[in-house]
């Protein structure tokens, strides 16, 4: 079974749910064979868990509570070393299976290649599906080192999937001059959101968006960067707003945590994620 669907110990708080009952399942794909600077982000998912407990369920900013939904905590997948193909295919036949009993995932990396496996999913479902992407990096490059199966390409990977003008990024300060060449007439980068409707939409909030100051321990931290009080309130807007069928949180590295504020943060960035899903209205 791919999939643990036992209720954990070591869970989210507030993550309470048992799996048949649950709208939103969260899993953990701590993976990070690709970082290309500083790794460590295999055990965000685990540590985020673990210091969720210093929250409260309740979300002053939404006036919602997490006791309010239903959130299953599946745990950590368990990836093999050094198989990136064997991780990639594992995840998505995670959230293939989620999506298959008519819930939300939502997973917490790891790096942001394992984003390309969950988009493949809910693509397979969601022919029309588009992607909002919080991101300091572009991550359009061809190749990185040789390697087109790496976080410096994820988004580059989920164009040739999607097609044109279906991606939306925002809080990007970095990245090649030939990436925002060639993102031109592809890929929205910091652009007025257009009109989505009732399009399915999965959304990906890589950590190094918010500014080094405030959130040090990331695999590539980007001087320039948001708040949290503005990462928060973009994920209010564009998850009460959009049909957010999917997302992720990734990039979370906890050996440059030193005192555990960043994982304070993440949790509270995954906890506003979760309260501002629309449930019940994705299809």
């Amino acid at each position: 079974m791919i999939l643990n669907k036992q209720t954990m110990t070591d869970r989210f708080i507030g993550c309470d749910s048992d799996y048949n009952s649950a709208d939103i399942v969260l899993l953990g794909a701590g993976f990070d064979g690709t970082t290309s600077y500083r790794p460590g982000a295999r055990f965000g998912g685990k540590m985020i868990r673990a210091e969720s407990y210093g929250l409260e369920t309740y979300s002053p900013y939404l006036d919602r509570d997490l006791t309010d939904i239903k959130v299953f905590d599946s745990g950590e997948l368990e990836l093999p070393f050094g198989n990136t193909q064997g991780v990639l295919g594992l995840i998505r036949s995670a959230i293939k299976q989620i999506l298959g009993d008519d819930k939300i995932p939502v997973m917490l990396g790891g790096e942001h290649l394992v984003t390309l496996s969950a988009v493949e999913a809910c693509f397979a479902k969601y022919p029309d599906l588009r992607i909002i992407h919080f991101d300091a990096h572009t991550d359009l490059r061809e190749e990185y080192l040789g390697e087109k199966l790496s976080h410096a390409c994820v988004m580059r990977r989920c164009r040739e999937l999607l097609g044109d003008n279906r991606i939306y990024s925002f809080g990007i300060r970095s990245g090649t001059r030939e990436e925002f060449k060639w993102a031109e007439g592809k890929v929205s980068i910091n652009k007025d959101l257009d009109d989505l409707g009732n399009f399915p939409v999965y959304m990906t909030v890589d950590t190094d968006v918010l500014d080094p100051s405030e959130f040090p321990a990331t695999g590539t931290p980007e001087a320039g960067g948001w708040r949290f009080n503005y990462l928060r309130g973009m994920i209010k807007e564009f998850g009460e707003s959009l049909n957010i069928v999917g997302a992720d949180l990734v990039e979370y590295s906890p050996p440059y945590d030193t005192n555990g504020v960043c994982a304070a943060t993440a949790g509270k960035v995954l906890r506003e994620l979760l309260l501002s899903i629309r449930i019940g209205e994705n299809k």
